[in-house]
């Protein structure tokens, strides 16, 4: 069996009576981009920092390459660190930022020199090497934030929720640029975000936190396609949760009897559900269509709201039960049918595209 680049195995941490992480393991390879996801407070940074050196776990180890990182301090671990607030030096020229780690490790003034025309045209700030932090913008300032991160070729970067601080267009910009990075380095990158676009757009795998547990651990398309608990497809994309009742279930599939007395054969169902079980039936948006297919279920509705969005159309829709869901076909689909001119109507999706979760 290979072993794992980075292993985190069984990491706890308490702050007195309160646990911040539980029994967190997780195997990272070598040149994987990894993101922990979740909500404030769920574990994620105090997991990043156990890793970095900041925090020491109450149990539990950090290996790379099997060797146990708890011993080292975090200034000798040789890990690269980007945070939210750029915490670079005021008073030190770009380049004299970026060379800093370089400084502090005795490197030869030729090397640095080196180092630092490579990790600005890196970061494509090949101009700015005369500059202070304070005449950058804000996405620059990141930028030598994660030059100076580089600089030494430290085998990990963490990234603690580093573009959180940014507008939503640059924060894009510079999304596109941590991905190049990543592809052009192959550095092993463990990054935090509590925005679920920023780590489906950057992440080979995400580790969705919840109350200091991993909850779910996959690709996006895993999380989003295949979600293990209610609350990951809750959390990853938009979800539309119906009232149901298990009939039966069998081959991981279910027969469910919806709010309005309909009933649906064919359901997802990866959890143990027993015969008049209360249950959740997890739509998303995009699986609803406003004409019926083959095997599709229809549910009545009626529409009370609608926007464009130009290749998709939302639609806000109340069932016979009273409940608000979110409709979300293409735009010629619904323009094609009227759009929201006939208010009561019935709408359909796929039963295999759609999930059963206990209530």
């Amino acid at each position: 069996m290979t072993q794992p680049f980075l292993s985190i195995r069984n990491i706890r941490k308490t702050f007195g009576a309160v646990v911040a992480v539980h029994d967190v393991t997780v195997d990272i390879p070598k040149g994987e981009f990894l993101t922990f996801l979740g909500p404030s407070g769920s574990g994620k940074s105090t997991t990043l920092y156990a890793i970095a050196g900041f925090q020491d776990p109450s149990s539990g180890d950090v290996l790379l390459q099997g060797s146990s990182l708890l011993s080292v301090p975090s200034h000798k671990r040789n890990i690269g660190m980007v945070f939210q607030r750029y915490t670079l030096f005021p008073h030190l020229t770009v380049a004299e930022n970026v060379a800093f780690p370089l400084r502090v490790r005795r490197r030869p003034d030729k090397e640095v020199k080196r180092k630092v025309d490579d990790m600005l045209a890196l970061v494509r700030l090949e101009g700015f090497a005369d500059r202070r932090p304070g005449a950058l913008s804000g996405g620059q300032q990141q930028r030598v934030a994660l030059a100076r991160a580089l600089a030494y070729d430290p085998p990990i970067l963490l990234m603690d929720e580093p573009l959180s601080a940014l507008d939503k267009k640059l924060r894009e910009e510079i999304q596109a640029e941590i991905r190049r990075i990543h592809r052009e380095t192959g550095v092993t990158i463990l990054y935090v975000t509590h925005d679920q676009e920023e780590a489906l757009h950057l992440s080979d795998r995400i580790a969705l936190f919840k109350e200091g547990r991993i909850e779910q651990i996959g690709s996006g398309e895993d999380l989003y396609l295949r979600p293990a608990t209610d609350f990951v497809a809750g959390f990853i994309g938009n979800s539309n949760f119906l009232p149901a009742e298990c009939l039966e279930t069998a081959h991981g599939s279910a027969t469910i009897r919806l709010a309005d007395g309909s009933v649906v054969s064919g359901v997802k169902a990866n959890h143990s559900l027993s015969r008049g079980q209360k249950a959740r039936l997890m739509v998303r948006p995009e699986a609803f269509r406003l004409t019926p297919g083959a095997s599709c279920a229809e549910l009545a509705v009626e529409f009370i709201d609608t926007a464009f969005f130009g290749e998709r159309r939302r639609v806000v829709a109340r069932t016979a039960a009273g409940q608000e869901i979110d409709i979300r076909p293409t735009s010629d689909a619904a323009d094609g049918h009227g759009g929201i001119a006939s208010r009561s109507r019935q709408v359909f999706f796929d039963p295999a595209a759609a999930f059963l979760f206990p209530a």
